[in-house]
């Protein structure tokens, strides 16, 4: 296995309390997996990509751990994490278009990072990684400002995978392109692992129907704890968890008009991870509730690939 995370657990310091984001998270991806990461505003899901990489400094560990090709990384200890950053695991961060130095060249801006690594530069393998992504070498000698978003946005990922990691974090890569660049950007993300040059990636979004196109699993999170994980076309077309049901039964589908089949978002809000509430955390939104909701249903395999937190999908 490339990731095996057990029993997760992490805090946000906050000036009302600590907020429980992740709470026991356990999960596998193995070595060429591509797996979506998915939920609402909240769910957690962004909090996982960087608690595996450890950019946040209101973030605590609390428990559990992570190992990447069976080495433990040290995610509780931030200096001490240097050392695996971008060789070992990587991420292409949230709002990543405005990651660039305005004032530095793209070509100046790579060479700097690896000199900061010890490497040095190979122009011509740099050369081939931009063209993979769609890029020509004269945007070396560019500022950022005189790239469009999408462009900006294959600059990024091509800094994040110089050096070859195992792991990729994807955050929200696509949010802010048109639909054109979204689907320009997914391709080359599945090109890095096509062609080797990162081993497994976990991509964040709220948009299933996008990572549907290149993932081989899903994962969907709600309230900072898991609720649903199988092989993408199993999510779309076969959910088991309640609010992986409503969530895919909340996107628009081709060719059906409104006034045939009205969207419907899910009613109520997620709870606030300061105080969760005990059991089940979608219970109360859920239109399967029951008495035993008030206990929390563990995370179980419920069929080859596919496991559920759901008392009624065992």
């Amino acid at each position: 296995m490339s990731l095996t995370v057990t029993d997760l657990r992490v805090h946000y310091r906050t000036l009302r309390g600590e907020v429980k984001a992740l709470d026991g998270v356990s999960f596998t991806v193995a070595d060429g997996e591509i797996m979506g990461l998915a939920g609402e505003s909240g769910s957690g899901k962004s909090t996982l990509g960087k608690s595996l990489i450890r950019l946040d400094g209101r973030m605590r560990h609390v428990g559990g751990t992570v190992e990447l090709d069976g080495v433990e990384l040290p995610v509780g200890d931030s200096a001490a994490m240097d050392r695996f950053r971008f060789s070992e695991v990587s991420v292409i961060p949230q709002y990543s278009m405005s990651a660039l130095n305005p004032t530095r060249k793209i070509g100046k801006m790579v060479a700097e990072l690896l000199a900061s690594r010890g490497e040095r530069l190979d122009p011509a393998e740099l050369e081939r990684r931009l063209e993979l992504v769609g890029l020509s070498r004269d945007v070396l000698g560019r500022y950022p400002i005189e790239l469009s978003g999408g462009m900006k946005q294959r600059v990024v990922m091509v800094v994040s995978t110089l050096l070859n990691p195992s792991l990729l974090i994807a955050d929200e890569v696509t949010s802010a392109l048109d639909v054109s660049s979204q689907k320009a950007v997914a391709r080359t993300l599945l090109g890095l692992r096509d062609t080797g040059l990162v081993t497994s990636m976990i991509v964040v979004t709220h948009d299933i129907s996008l990572v549907y196109q290149i993932a081989d699993t899903i994962m969907v999170m709600y309230a900072g704890r898991l609720a649903e994980k199988a092989p993408a076309d199993v999510i779309v077309t076969e959910p088991r968890h309640p609010y992986t049901r409503l969530l895919i039964s909340s996107l628009p589908e081709v060719g059906v008009r409104q006034a045939d089949k009205r969207l419907s978002g899910i009613p109520g809000s997620p709870p606030s991870l300061l105080d969760p509430p005990e059991g089940c955390r979608f219970r109360d939104r859920c239109p399967l509730a029951f008495d035993r909701c008030a206990e929390q249903p563990p995370f179980t395999e419920v069929a080859p690939g596919h496991s559920v937190a759901c008392w009624k999908a065992a």
